[in-house]
């Protein structure tokens, strides 16, 4: 009999790794791949005689595409994939062409208000780069100018909400303006002569939801690693040993390659990124508390971490005026993201680890997933409150797996009479569905 059950339940979480595995390979080819992201531009302004100049780097082949640039964080994913890709692979010469008839619409839809009053910026020269790697992004440079009405003080700057980000930095001024504008914000008023630059507390609380935006929703390899570390086991101490290395090697690298002390090529830093969130969801699989040697390993792969979000620093660099307090800024805001991500979990699973240390009755945990599944389900199929706008891309991809881990809970809460029901049925599947990921993420960052 019992030579039975043990047989049924092996059966049963052969089944899960397969279910996580098929679900694992769905979302990992879903996924944004790093060289279809949406990047910001970047743009530097500066005042020469009556006139303001612009020298912005940006992906113009999303803008001809007509992409909602803050509506998606891959251009694979939109339905306008296919015009996107078909600009990437035109000659410098041809893309001119194309450009040439966007940029009419492109100047309506960029706002220069020179002390309130809204001024026309006019083409001044574009450098499109070579075709070369058709599956990186090409940056152009695109130059334009505005002429300004005598006696102006203050400008603000923005542009349309499909055009996405936009870092303005002043240039040729004492403490010059820098600011990071979303969603087709307007820039603050900046004073021509300068002046403009954030306090060092402002700087701060500025920076800390950029970097918490680049956890959650942008950094999902990140999240994956930090869930990694979660699964090891349910409880505190090995959860606070990882997080707390973790926390400390990324932090050390983010400060060094932010100051230009040590920088490798993100064709070495993603692959290993994906190769860490595999190693410690493998890992999981066959060790069931901290082992030995996981501190250290987790330790460097925080260290390539830090290097990852250093490159997300480098898109949009940082304010020179104010570099610590910015900095710090965004470590706290990757800090307070992975916190998240990791209070959310554990707030999923708490009912399901309560049943399995026999602290909590079984039809309170049936309940609460039944409620979790049926709201995850639906805000899934109707998106009432407009997930995909705020998550920048479907519901689908953190929804579908929190539905898995809601469903593997119930199932660990009906099987609570086996040893280890929580790690059977849900730590060890959910690791397998991470280390998929990260293998799968590993595989397309070499060689495809």
């Amino acid at each position: 009999m019992r030579i039975s059950r043990s047989f049924n339940l092996m059966n049963k979480l052969v089944h899960l790794a397969a279910v996580s595995t098929v679900l694992a390979m769905w979302l990992a080819s879903a996924l944004p791949a790093r060289a279809h992201e949406v990047v910001p531009a970047i743009a530097d302004m500066e005042q020469v005689g009556d006139t303001l100049e612009f020298d912005v780097r940006l992906n113009i082949e999303s803008f001809i595409a007509g992409i909602d640039l803050t509506d998606t964080a891959d251009t694979d994913a939109t339905p306008l994939a296919a015009d996107y890709d078909a600009l990437r692979a035109l000659e410098p010469a041809a893309l001119q062409e194309q450009f040439d008839a966007f940029w009419p619409d492109m100047a309506q839809q960029i706002t220069i208000l020179a002390d309130g009053t809204q001024i026309t910026p006019d083409l001044a020269a574009v450098q499109f780069g070579e075709v070369g790697n058709v599956e990186t992004v090409r940056e152009t440079h695109l130059q334009f100018t505005a002429d300004l009405p005598a006696g102006t003080e203050i400008v603000q700057v923005g542009w349309a909400t499909e055009f996405g980000t936009l870092a303005l930095r002043q240039q040729g001024v004492d403490a010059p303006y820098d600011g990071y504008l979303e969603a087709g914000d307007m820039s603050d008023p900046i004073a021509l002569v300068g002046g403009n630059a954030a306090g060092s507390w402002e700087t701060f609380w500025n920076y800390i939801p950029v970097g918490f935006d680049h956890i959650v929703p942008k950094g999902l390899d990140h999240i994956l690693f930090v869930l990694g570390l979660f699964f090891l086991s349910t409880r505190m101490r090995p959860l606070l040993t990882q997080v707390t290395l973790f926390t400390l090697a990324h932090t050390i690298t983010l400060a060094a390659a932010a100051l230009g002390y040590v920088s490798l090529p993100g064709s070495i830093v993603e692959p290993l990124i994906a190769a860490s969130i595999a190693y410690v969801a493998i890992e999981n699989i066959f060790m069931q508390r901290l082992s030995p040697w996981r501190p250290i390993v987790i330790f460097g792969f925080g260290l390539l971490h830090g290097l990852g979000f250093a490159s997300v620093l480098a898109e949009f660099g940082l304010p020179q005026a104010s570099f610590v307090p910015a900095l710090i800024g965004f470590n706290v805001g990757v800090e307070v993201g992975q916190l998240a991500v990791i209070a959310v979990m554990f707030l999923a699973v708490w009912q399901a680890v309560r049943v399995d240390r026999g602290e909590n009755e079984a039809m309170q945990a049936y309940a609460v997933y039944g409620v979790l599944s049926a709201v995850t389900i639906a805000l899934m199929v109707w998106d009432p409150v407009g997930l995909s706008t705020v998550l920048e891309t479907s519901p689908v991809v953190f929804l579908g797996p929190m539905l898995m881990i809601f469903v593997l809970c119930a199932a660990a809460v009906k099987l609570r009479d086996q040893i280890e029901a929580y790690r059977r049925i849900v730590a060890i599947p959910a690791s397998v569905f991470i280390a998929v990921i990260g293998a799968y993420w590993f595989i397309e960052r070499v060689f495809l």
